[in-house]
């Protein structure tokens, strides 16, 4: 008995230093009094925005195919394996804006997420190329069912289809190819913008009945040859299709920019939303099913005739504000959490920034945090008292968890509790950061 005793002790005492080593609690000091919160607002108060203004816009886009050739893992929901069939093929698609004194350009990928281990091999490889842009964005269409490969580390092995460096070589090249399509095409362009409701097609994911974004924003674009353009932002999450679907796909934002460049415009890049809280109201999950929702916002979408003219001088104004972050707290169950050192052995490192752009009146903010959709209200008439349209993005080359209202945090919901990697009280950190944002927009 004494034996057992002393193995049961050593065993114990064992699970008690893991512990120790890998588990700590909480931090829930209030996030106003944290020194990185008062670091990021001081250094969004002295920040500077390069602006140029013309008489002229110049707009141009490609897309590339980048399926690979064998089989990649699927990411989306838990791990499935390699994708059995190729339902849709999947791109990387840009679109250039230059008033002929600044160049931006935005990259949009049908991949879950843009790591920021992919942002790096992709801006090397612009470099590389002799591609010069005052603004790179990224966005992504967040897609369920879209193909992994390019996330190192050992969460990237075991959720995330593992790190293949052919697959990122791959998606480098389709980026390179697509800018240089892009800026090469460039013409001159109009710009418009359309802000529609789907109200009846989206809803709110963790509480029944709760406050949503029902709008799908849009900002449209004609060269002077007639062909037209669009950049469509929306808040439902691309879950549409089944997590035991085993074929690639771009779920209903792919179906969405099909139909839309069957027959109205030539070219539709999707760019998901404030998706942090939002999913599709969707009859059933079967790509028949999936086709009908993306049709049900696309006849939606055409019955709305209205569209605002951009305003004023060709005015291109950029910024990029770095957000300095507390420590990580993946979370194992309401108190409890990881320490630092294990989640960035298992995540990496995930730097955090608000990519801006001023083009007219339009207000484009990218995010590197999942935002919910709840915040946007109060966004969008802080903005329309500027005079300004707002767009806002996310998935913008990094990842940090949700984003969601800080009453939410002790939810029994996975992906808040889970996925706010560095809450409590984020919901009102990036709530107050974008509104500022929206008040230093010139108007």
């Amino acid at each position: 008995m004494p034996q057992i005793l002393r193995v049961f002790a050593w065993v114990l005492g064992i699970l008690l230093l893991l512990g120790i080593a890998t588990l700590t609690t909480v931090d829930r000091s209030p996030v106003q009094d944290r020194s990185y919160y008062q670091s990021t607002f001081a250094d969004l108060d002295s920040s500077t925005w390069s602006s140029s203004s013309s008489s002229h816009w110049l707009g141009g886009w490609a897309s590339v195919n980048v399926t690979p050739t064998q089989p990649a893992e699927l990411v989306g929901y838990s791990p499935r394996g390699p994708y059995a069939f190729v339902q849709d093929s999947s791109h990387v698609k840009a679109l250039s804006l230059s008033n002929g004194k600044s160049s931006i350009a935005w990259l949009n990928y049908e991949l879950l997420i843009v790591h920021p281990h992919l942002t790096e091999q992709v801006r090397a490889g612009v470099r590389k190329a002799g591609i010069s842009l005052d603004q790179l964005i990224f966005t992504a269409t967040h897609t369920h069912s879209g193909m992994g490969g390019y996330m190192p580390g050992p969460l990237g092995e075991l959720a995330f289809g593992g790190y293949d460096e052919k697959m990122v070589a791959l998606l480098v090249a389709g980026s390179v190819s697509a800018l240089q399509i892009a800026l090469a095409t460039q013409d001159t362009v109009t710009l418009a913008y359309k802000k529609t409701s789907v109200s009846d097609l989206v809803s709110n994911r963790f509480t029944k009945g709760g406050s949503i974004d029902p709008f799908v924003r849009q900002v449209l674009l004609q060269r002077k040859d007639g062909k037209k353009a669009t950049f469509l932002t929306y808040s439902a999450h691309a879950t549409a299709l089944s997590s035991k679907f085993m074929g690639l796909s771009g779920d209903y934002p792919a179906y969405l920019t099909q139909q839309l460049e069957q027959e109205k415009v030539d070219f539709a890049l999707f760019a998901a939303g404030t998706v942090g809280s939002h999913r599709p109201l969707i009859q059933g999950n079967s790509p028949e099913q999936v086709d009908a929702y993306a049709l049900a916002i696309d006849t939606t979408l055409s019955a709305d005739t209205s569209q605002m003219a951009v305003q004023g001088d060709a005015l291109l104004r950029t910024s990029q504000l770095q957000i300095n972050l507390g420590e990580p707290q993946l979370r194992i169950s309401k108190d409890l959490r990881l320490r630092p050192w294990l989640f960035r052995y298992l995540l990496g490192e995930m730097p955090a920034y608000l990519d801006i752009s001023q083009v007219g009146n339009i207000l484009f903010i990218s995010s590197s945090g999942e935002l919910s959709g709840v915040f946007y209200k109060a966004w969008d008439t802080l903005a329309e008292e500027k005079g300004l349209y707002l767009v806002v993005t996310v998935f913008n080359g990094s990842y940090v968890g949700y984003i969601t209202p800080d009453d939410l945090y002790d939810a029994s919901y996975h992906e808040v509790r889970e996925m706010n990697w560095f809450g409590p009280g984020n919901g009102k950190y990036f709530d107050r950061l974008i509104q500022e944002v929206i008040l230093k927009a010139e108007n």
